[in-house]
Protein backbone atom coordinates (compact mmCIF):
# COMPACT_ATOMS: atom_id res chain seq x y z
CA UNK A 1 0.00 0.00 0.00
CA UNK A 2 3.00 2.29 0.93
CA UNK A 3 4.45 1.69 -2.28
CA UNK A 4 1.24 2.75 -4.37
CA UNK A 5 0.89 5.62 -2.27
CA UNK A 6 4.04 7.04 -3.00
CA UNK A 7 3.65 6.21 -6.87
CA UNK A 8 0.31 8.32 -6.57
CA UNK A 9 2.16 10.97 -4.82
CA UNK A 10 4.77 11.17 -6.99
CA UNK A 11 2.18 10.82 -10.26
CA UNK A 12 0.12 14.15 -8.82
CA UNK A 13 2.94 15.50 -7.65
CA UNK A 14 4.33 15.35 -11.67
CA UNK A 15 1.03 16.17 -12.89
CA UNK A 16 1.15 19.31 -10.62
CA UNK A 17 4.42 20.29 -12.01
CA UNK A 18 3.46 19.61 -15.17
CA UNK A 19 -0.05 21.74 -15.33
CA UNK A 20 1.91 24.33 -13.69
CA UNK A 21 4.61 24.58 -16.53
CA UNK A 22 1.82 24.11 -19.13
CA UNK A 23 -0.22 27.17 -17.36
CA UNK A 24 3.02 29.66 -17.17
CA UNK A 25 3.66 28.91 -20.91
CA UNK A 26 0.19 30.10 -21.66
CA UNK A 27 0.12 32.78 -19.62
CA UNK A 28 3.38 34.12 -20.96
CA UNK A 29 1.96 33.78 -24.29
CA UNK A 30 -1.09 35.46 -23.95
CA UNK A 31 0.95 37.99 -22.28
CA UNK A 32 3.18 38.15 -25.25
CA UNK A 33 0.12 38.08 -27.55
CA UNK A 34 -1.45 40.77 -25.94
CA UNK A 35 1.38 43.20 -25.77
CA UNK A 36 1.55 42.54 -29.40
CA UNK A 37 -1.77 43.36 -29.68
CA UNK A 38 -0.68 46.75 -27.68
CA UNK A 39 1.75 47.43 -29.49
CA UNK A 40 -0.20 47.47 -32.97
CA UNK A 41 -3.36 49.25 -31.55
CA UNK A 42 -1.09 52.12 -29.98
CA UNK A 43 0.98 52.48 -32.91
CA UNK A 44 -2.00 52.63 -35.26
CA UNK A 45 -3.47 55.62 -32.68
CA UNK A 46 -0.27 57.36 -33.13
CA UNK A 47 -0.80 57.37 -37.17
CA UNK A 48 -3.60 58.43 -36.88
CA UNK A 49 -3.30 61.08 -34.48
CA UNK A 50 -0.03 62.21 -36.56
CA UNK A 51 -2.04 62.29 -39.99
CA UNK A 52 -4.81 63.94 -38.19
CA UNK A 53 -3.08 66.52 -37.20
CA UNK A 54 -0.83 67.48 -40.48
CA UNK A 55 -4.36 67.14 -42.00
CA UNK A 56 -5.89 69.71 -39.98
CA UNK A 57 -2.85 71.99 -39.98
CA UNK A 58 -2.89 71.53 -43.62
CA UNK A 59 -6.63 72.62 -44.00
CA UNK A 60 -6.44 75.47 -41.42
CA UNK A 61 -3.50 77.09 -43.31
CA UNK A 62 -5.52 76.64 -46.89
CA UNK A 63 -7.68 79.09 -44.94
CA UNK A 64 -5.64 81.53 -43.63
CA UNK A 65 -4.54 81.50 -47.76
CA UNK A 66 -7.97 81.87 -48.86
CA UNK A 67 -8.55 84.99 -46.37
CA UNK A 68 -5.65 86.62 -47.67
CA UNK A 69 -7.30 85.55 -51.65
CA UNK A 70 -10.71 87.29 -50.11
CA UNK A 71 -8.64 90.47 -49.21
CA UNK A 72 -7.00 90.86 -52.98
CA UNK A 73 -10.47 90.83 -54.04
CA UNK A 74 -11.68 93.38 -51.28
CA UNK A 75 -9.09 95.89 -52.21
CA UNK A 76 -9.92 94.99 -55.70
CA UNK A 77 -13.68 95.92 -55.39
CA UNK A 78 -13.12 98.95 -52.90
CA UNK A 79 -11.70 100.19 -56.38
CA UNK A 80 -9.08 103.03 -56.12
CA UNK A 81 -6.17 104.08 -58.42
CA UNK A 82 -3.10 101.71 -58.50
CA UNK A 83 -1.06 103.75 -56.28
CA UNK A 84 -3.58 103.57 -53.73
CA UNK A 85 -4.10 99.73 -53.90
CA UNK A 86 -0.48 98.87 -54.20
CA UNK A 87 0.95 98.90 -50.12
CA UNK A 88 -2.18 96.45 -49.64
CA UNK A 89 -1.55 94.17 -52.17
CA UNK A 90 2.30 94.38 -51.40
CA UNK A 91 1.21 93.33 -47.77
CA UNK A 92 -1.16 90.42 -48.96
CA UNK A 93 1.49 89.45 -51.37
CA UNK A 94 3.95 89.16 -48.28
CA UNK A 95 1.28 87.67 -46.04
CA UNK A 96 0.68 85.02 -49.07
CA UNK A 97 4.73 83.90 -49.20
CA UNK A 98 4.53 83.96 -45.64
CA UNK A 99 1.67 81.11 -45.51
CA UNK A 100 2.71 79.36 -48.35
CA UNK A 101 5.87 78.62 -46.22
CA UNK A 102 3.70 77.28 -43.54
CA UNK A 103 1.80 75.43 -46.27
CA UNK A 104 4.85 73.49 -47.59
CA UNK A 105 5.79 72.43 -44.67
CA UNK A 106 2.43 70.91 -43.83
CA UNK A 107 2.39 69.14 -47.25
CA UNK A 108 5.83 67.85 -46.94
CA UNK A 109 4.82 66.17 -43.11
CA UNK A 110 1.97 65.01 -45.27
CA UNK A 111 3.97 63.17 -47.98
CA UNK A 112 5.69 61.82 -44.67
CA UNK A 113 2.81 60.59 -42.86
CA UNK A 114 0.86 59.18 -45.98
CA UNK A 115 -1.31 57.78 -47.52
CA UNK A 116 -0.24 58.18 -51.35
CA UNK A 117 -3.81 59.21 -52.23
CA UNK A 118 -3.80 62.33 -49.84
CA UNK A 119 -0.18 63.49 -50.73
CA UNK A 120 -0.97 63.86 -53.95
CA UNK A 121 -4.50 65.84 -53.22
CA UNK A 122 -1.92 68.26 -50.84
CA UNK A 123 0.49 68.71 -53.85
CA UNK A 124 -2.32 69.22 -56.20
CA UNK A 125 -3.58 71.96 -53.42
CA UNK A 126 -0.12 73.59 -53.22
CA UNK A 127 -0.03 74.12 -57.05
CA UNK A 128 -3.53 75.45 -57.29
CA UNK A 129 -1.72 78.75 -54.95
CA UNK A 130 0.52 79.43 -58.06
CA UNK A 131 -1.70 80.86 -60.59
CA UNK A 132 -3.22 83.37 -57.52
CA UNK A 133 0.15 84.39 -56.48
CA UNK A 134 1.26 84.95 -60.07
CA UNK A 135 -1.90 86.75 -60.43
CA UNK A 136 -1.32 89.03 -57.39
CA UNK A 137 2.46 89.86 -58.90
CA UNK A 138 0.74 90.46 -62.27
CA UNK A 139 -1.68 93.37 -60.52
CA UNK A 140 1.70 94.50 -57.84
CA UNK A 141 3.80 95.21 -61.46
CA UNK A 142 0.99 96.97 -62.99
CA UNK A 143 -1.15 94.58 -65.73
CA UNK A 144 -4.46 96.06 -66.08
CA UNK A 145 -6.43 93.00 -66.09
CA UNK A 146 -3.94 91.20 -63.08
CA UNK A 147 -6.52 91.58 -60.38
CA UNK A 148 -9.98 90.25 -62.68
CA UNK A 149 -7.41 86.70 -63.42
CA UNK A 150 -6.57 86.80 -59.94
CA UNK A 151 -10.36 86.77 -58.91
CA UNK A 152 -10.62 83.93 -61.89
CA UNK A 153 -7.95 82.04 -59.84
CA UNK A 154 -10.00 81.33 -56.51
CA UNK A 155 -12.39 78.92 -57.70
CA UNK A 156 -10.25 76.46 -58.61
CA UNK A 157 -7.82 77.13 -54.83
CA UNK A 158 -11.18 76.20 -53.48
CA UNK A 159 -12.07 73.63 -55.21
CA UNK A 160 -8.74 71.76 -54.33
CA UNK A 161 -9.17 72.45 -50.51
CA UNK A 162 -12.34 70.68 -51.09
CA UNK A 163 -10.84 67.48 -52.79
CA UNK A 164 -7.76 67.71 -50.39
CA UNK A 165 -10.54 67.52 -47.43
CA UNK A 166 -12.34 64.88 -48.93
CA UNK A 167 -9.35 62.97 -49.73
CA UNK A 168 -8.30 63.23 -46.15
CA UNK A 169 -11.44 62.56 -44.52
CA UNK A 170 -11.74 59.19 -46.41
CA UNK A 171 -7.96 58.24 -45.55
CA UNK A 172 -8.93 59.01 -41.69
CA UNK A 173 -12.16 56.61 -42.14
CA UNK A 174 -10.46 53.91 -43.49
CA UNK A 175 -7.48 53.45 -40.68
Amino acid sequence: MTDSALWISALTAGTAVLASWVTSRGTARAAQIQAVAAEKTQRTIRINEARRNAYVSLIEQAHRMAELYWTVSDIHRAGGTRSEQLPALKEVQAGLREGYGKLRHFIWVINLEGPDDVAEAAETLRLATRPPYQALEAAIAGEPDALDAFDQCYDPFWASVLAFVSTARAAVHDL
